[in-house]
This record gives C-alpha cells, sequence and structure tokens, in this order.
C-alpha cells in the first residue's frame, strides 16, 4: 500500500523539487524545523525509495537528444505491469507506466545520438522485454518540441554504460 506524505515531508520534498543545492542548514531554516529532523527526514524519505535527488537537463536546451513516448498494446495475461518493469530497466527508457486509454503501457524513452538508437529502442530492445508476442504493437510518438521537459538522463545515454552492459 502506498503511504501517504505528512506535511513537513511534503513541504520538504517541495523544497528540494524547486532547488536541490541548498544543504541541511538552510532547509531547516527555510522550514523552521531543527537540522536534525530535516536530516531524518530526508534519509528516511531516500532509505524508503520515496525520494531520489538527481541533476535533470533541460531537453529544449540539448539539441542531440531525441525525446519518444511509445505508446504499447500487450498482450493481456494481466501481466501489463510486469512487462513495464521489465521495459523500465532497459538502456533509454525513462520510465513505463500502465495505463488507461487505447494503450496498455506508456513508455518515456530518451536517446543520444541519431534516430536509429532510438529505432533499435523500439523495434528491438521494448519488444524483446517482453516474450514472443507479448508485446503486439507499439506506436512512437517523436517529441518535436517541448516546454519545461526536464529529464534525468535514462542509463545508455551518452555512454559507456551501454558499452559495459553488452547492449548495442
Amino acid at each position: 500500500m502506498r503511504e501517504h506524505l505528512d506535511q513537513t515531508d511534503r513541504r520538504l520534498v517541495k523544497l528540494l523539487s524547486q532547488d536541490a543545492q541548498p544543504g541541511i542548514n538552510r532547509l531547516a531554516e527555510t522550514m523552521a524545523i531543527s537540522v536534525p529532523t530535516v536530516r531524518t527526514r530526508l534519509r528516511n524519505l531516500l532509505d524508503r525509495n520515496l525520494l531520489k535527488i538527481v541533476g535533470l537537463l533541460n531537453l529544449t536546451e540539448r539539441p542531440e537528444l531525441i525525446s519518444a513516448i511509445v505508446g504499447i498494446n500487450a498482450q493481456g495475461r494481466g501481466r501489463a505491469r510486469e512487462l513495464a518493469q521489465r521495459i523500465s530497466e532497459l538502456p533509454f527508457v525513462n520510465s513505463a507506466a500502465v495505463v488507461t486509454g487505447r494503450f496498455d503501457i506508456i513508455v518515456d524513452v530518451t536517446v543520444a545520438g541519431d534516430v536509429a538508437d532510438l529505432y533499435r529502442v523500439t523495434s528491438e530492445l521494448i519488444p524483446g522485454a517482453g516474450e514472443p508476442g507479448e508485446v503486439v504493437r507499439s506506436e512512437t510518438f517523436v517529441v518535436m518540441a517541448s516546454c519545461n521537459k526536464w529529464v534525468s538522463l535514462p542509463e545508455g545515454c551518452w555512454s559507456e554504460d551501454v558499452a559495459r552492459k553488452g547492449t548495442p
């Protein structure tokens, strides 16, 4: 069961969402609570995997990155969440979500380089995450322009990490 954050945790997350650079002392001062309280709450959020502090890139300012949304129709069998989990772990994938509507799963992809990388992700990696025939069809939407799209680079972008894993 998902937990709801209390008001103090929500304030802390909101402040960090706006700017994750201030230290614990400044966060405590802004929130008007003690430094040990902020430290404990922050550690708790991180340990419970409820918060992740990362650097984000402004996608609109990075012409070498290609962003795409991939809609996937999966063969039912009630295992869409497991398929989405496997897809979410692929190189170049930011996230995969089970959704309502005409698709079963929506995948957010970022590739560095050219459209050949995107083609490889959509035609080889994503279908390969499922059993044969599990990914029935997919439709790829290349982002032509975005507003306020900040991304954490997925594994595979600009990278030696794909070479390390042996993924082309």
